[in-house]
Order: C-alpha cells, then sequence, then structure tokens
C-alpha cells in the first residue's frame, strides 16, 4: 500500500497518514483499524507548533510505503528526534510480530522523505520535532560539535544514539499518563523536555570531534552500511569492500560513519552482535555455546569476554536473569 502526502511544513503529516488508512478518531487518538492492524497514533503540539509531539503505538498488517513530499518555505525545517522502541506496547499481541530497531535517530525535518513501513511490525516510536529557535533557548550554551551542527547546521546531517533506561521511563509516562485529562498536555511538554534533555546527555558524551556536511546520498550509503553490518553479524566487516559499495573513500566512511554512529565501524558491528547476542539469550532463550557460534565466534571464552565487556556480566549469568 502506498500512502502520498504534502509536508508543508507542521502540516500534520501524521494526520494525511492516519486518514488515508481510514482511521477513526477518538479524541486525541487515532486508532488504527482492525482490517489493517491494530493500535493508534495519538500527539501533542505546544508554543504554536514550536515544538511537537507523536505517539505511534501499533501494527500494519500489509507493507506501507509513506512517501512524503516537501514542501517548506526557505529557513523552515524543524529538528526530528525519532525515538523507536522506546515504548512497551499496550495493543494485545495477537501473533509473532517483530520490532523495530531501538534508537534515536535524530535529522532535519526534510532528510527523511521516504519511510517504508514493513508489515507485521509493531511501532513503538516517540517522534519530537521541533523549531531550532526553541532548541536554541534551551540548549544554546553547549558547545559540542555534535550539538551545534544540530542547532545552527546549515546542511543535513544524520545523528543516531542508543536508548537510555530514563528514556524508557519518561516513555512509559507519556503513554500511562498518570495524570487528570485537563493536565495531560501540560504534562506531556514537560516529558517531551525531559526527553530532549537525555538524548543530548547522550550526545555530548561522544568524542568531540569536527562535524562535516552530510549529503543526502551520503546519509544513505552510512545507512546502507549500518544495514549490511547488521544482517551480517557472523561476518567481520571489510572496510574496504565496505567503502566499494558506499562509493566513498575509507578515510571518509570512517570519519561519518563514526559521525553519524558515535562509534567505528568495527566498533558497531561489535555492538550490535552484543546486542544481538543478550536478544537470543534474553527472549529466545538460547545457550551461551549457541548464541556465541551463531554470531561467528569460534572460541566461547572470547565470546564470553567480549560480551561481558558490553553488557557488564558474563553471558551465563545474564541468561540466568
Amino acid at each position: 500500500m502506498k500512502v502520498s502526502v504534502t509536508d508543508k511544513f507542521r502540516s500534520g503529516v501524521a494526520l494525511q497518514f492516519a486518514k488515508a488508512i481510514g482511521a477513526t478518531v477518538q479524541g486525541r487518538f487515532y486508532n488504527i483499524p482492525k482490517s489493517k492492524g491494530e493500535g493508534y497514533i495519538t500527539g501533542f503540539s505546544w508554543e504554536n507548533n514550536e515544538l511537537r509531539m507523536m505517539v505511534r503505538n501499533y501494527y500494519l498488517n500489509e507493507e506501507v510505503l509513506l512517501e512524503r513530499t516537501n514542501e517548506f518555505a526557505e529557513g523552515q525545517n524543524d529538528i526530528i528526534f525519532s525515538l523507536s522502541g522506546v515504548i512497551t506496547s499496550t495493543v494485545k499481541e495477537e501473533k509473532q510480530l517483530a520490532s523495530e530497531q531501538t534508537n534515536v535517530f535524530i535529522c532535519m525535518q526534510s532528510v527523511s522523505s521516504v519511510l517504508t513501513m514493513p508489515s507485521n511490525t509493531f511501532f513503538r516510536n516517540i517522534a519530537i520535532a521541533v523549531s531550532r529557535q526553541y532548541l536554541r533557548q534551551r540548549f544554546g550554551d553547549i558547545m559540542h560539535p555534535v550539538v551545534i551542527s544540530i542547532l545552527e547546521g546549515k546542511e543535513n546531517f544524520a545523528f543516531e544514539t542508543g536508548i537510555s533506561p530514563e528514556m524508557i521511563k519518561t516513555a512509559s509516562e507519556i503513554v500511562h499518563l498518570p495524570v487528570p485529562e485537563s493536565l495531560e498536555s501540560h504534562y506531556c511538554k514537560l516529558k517531551c523536555e525531559e526527553l530532549l534533555c537525555y538524548i543530548f546527555t547522550l550526545l555530548i558524551q561522544r568524542e568531540s570531534m569536527p562535524t562535516s556536511v552530510m549529503h543526502i546520498d551520503d546519509i544513505k550509503a552510512i545507512y546502507a552500511i549500518k544495514l549490511r553490518l547488521q544482517s551480517r553479524l557472523d561476518e567481520p566487516p571489510n572496510i574496504g569492500k565496505l567503502a566499494v559499495e558506499a562509493g566513498m573513500s575509507e578515510p571518509k566512511l570512517r570519519k561519518l560513519f563514526k559521525q553519524t554512529f558515535g562509534k567505528g565501524v568495527f566498533e558497531y558491528y561489535q555492538f550490535s552482535r552484543m546486542q544481538q547476542a543478550a536478544r537470543l539469550l534474553r527472549e529466545e532463550r538460547l545457550t551461551v555455546s549457541e548464541v556465541g557460534y551463531q554470531l561467528g565466534f569460534t572460541n566461547l571464552s572470547h565470546f564470553s569476554r567480549v560480551f561481558e565487556q558490553h553488557m557488564g556480566m558474563k553471558p551465563k549469568k545474564y541468561s540466568a536473569m
């Protein structure tokens, strides 16, 4: 299913999407029809749309291609903070569903023009759209290259960071509101700003290094490499081959990858392996040896050491939790 929407800057793309798939309106909730899936979209807007938040908690039965056309005036380009996999679903899971990858993706509003929504996938996402003026008022005194790029950069950029336990707690408080309906908007604004604080807390912990301009093609290439790494966790990355596939030099690849994810290519590969190892131990209940061999480790002692470095405990102890 293809859904085409036009974003005329703060024009309510979520509303256009909800209407296109036949969602029903109940207060501030857009409920996904049973014929399309289950769940809802909801959100808030504050400060004359300078700060907006959308909560997506649903799954779809069929793949949806959301094609977005941008019609922004010059200088009208908000910053998007998309927190994926951050909320515990309130949707009753009647069948085995995939989950979004857990991360925070940060970009200009104009960067993401085409989004694919795979079928049978849970979307547990909070997206925050905020003007640079609003961000500068609150974070303008932070002198870190990544923050400066977000607040002042004239060219496209993409940054990604992890989801912290504090973000998960705050997201839960947004979904399960502990206040009367009359206070929901005010409460959620505070929680929205709280999420932004946690995101910037992670960003300023990165190594302070100059940021480079990223064209749309660079962003697409870097994310193609990320997906390749994650799909081949049993195969160590070959930087030379990845650079050829990306159409860029090895130094450029290394710099842009670390700039985007805060980790080098091999460091990110090991991080992704251990995230997958934790999932297999926790959710699939595989044995330590099964997980180690599945992820390409021939020495289980080495696997155990790497896992402990990333997760803070040995895999056997982790699997017993």
